[in-house]
């Protein structure tokens, strides 16, 4: 049984917001439309493993850094 609402979560917002990237050029840098970058990180899209592996390359870290299966873990949720 597969399920149909599979998501890939991503801290690509993070990345982003920790380089000072705006979506626009990231969009550019990889050759994508910059909405598909606010899809992707709205969880509306998953990206191919291409585009994954570029993401991580972009960001000069590990896919798994980027991309997973399970959701991250709020930053800063020490309460």
């Amino acid at each position: 049984m597969s399920n149909d609402k599979e998501q890939v979560h991503n801290r690509i917002a993070v990345l982003r917001a920790e380089r000072g990237v705006s979506r626009r050029a990231l969009a550019d840098a990889l050759g994508v439309h910059y909405q598909t970058i606010g899809y992707l990180e709205r969880g509306e899209y998953s990206p191919s493993l291409h585009l994954a592996l570029r993401i991580a390359e972009h960001f000069e870290v590990p896919v798994e850094v980027v991309f997973s299966l399970t959701p991250f873990p709020r930053l800063g949720s020490t309460t």
